[in-house]
């Protein structure tokens, strides 16, 4: 996908849930939040710091909270993406054409905004312990100028690589995963380099 430059442009591009988030932005617009444009999506943010997102997808249209673990979620809107993964982020969804309420969604964002000013957030554990994937250690041990560029890399950078050789269930996926990365790793880059300072 090409790189978004405006929130007009990503409804542009979402045709099929254009309705919807024309809808969601302008709920959002009301408050205090500053709207950008990061990962290719719509965020909005506090002084700084991101307080909630929305994105159309094949089957659903979402919005976000980036600490959406705090919220009450009285009416059980919302949903967690990625269990093994995700701590903080929370998702309500939206089917195609699906009558929005309003009042409901504003009332979830403006709980968002305030948590936010009252600091509540989940901070990533960056000295947390990971083990190095078999395939990775293997290709350090039989490749001296790959052994440096991996030991070169940030702790965080090589956790990411690890987590994303682990987490493929297949043998071949590992191996189709490890011969994607390896360019990366020998030019020093993150795997998620390309999603940061959007």
């Amino acid at each position: 996908m090409n790189k978004v430059t405006s929130v007009e442009e990503y409804i542009e591009l979402h045709s099929n849930f254009s309705g919807l988030l024309e809808e969601l932005r302008t709920i959002v617009l009301t408050t205090e939040l500053e709207e950008s444009i990061k990962w290719n999506c719509p965020v909005y943010s506090l002084n700084g710091k991101n307080v909630l997102g929305f994105g159309a997808f094949k089957n659903h249209a979402c919005i976000w909270f980036f600490q959406g673990v705090f919220l009450k979620d009285e009416h059980k809107k919302l949903v967690n993406a990625q269990k093994e993964k995700t701590k903080g982020l929370r998702q309500w969804r939206f089917e195609k054409n699906e009558l929005i309420e309003d009042e409901l969604i504003k009332s979830y964002v403006l709980e968002a905004v305030e948590n936010q000013k009252l600091g509540k957030e989940i901070k990533p554990d960056r000295n947390k312990a990971f083990e190095i994937p078999k395939l990775i250690e293997n290709k350090i041990n039989t490749d001296a100028e790959f052994k440096n560029c991996f030991n070169t890399l940030s702790l965080s950078k090589q956790r990411e690589y690890s987590q994303y050789i682990t987490e493929a269930k297949r043998e071949t996926t590992k191996i189709t995963r490890l011969e994607k990365i390896i360019p990366l790793i020998e030019v020093g880059k993150g795997l998620h380099d390309k999603y940061k300072n959007c």
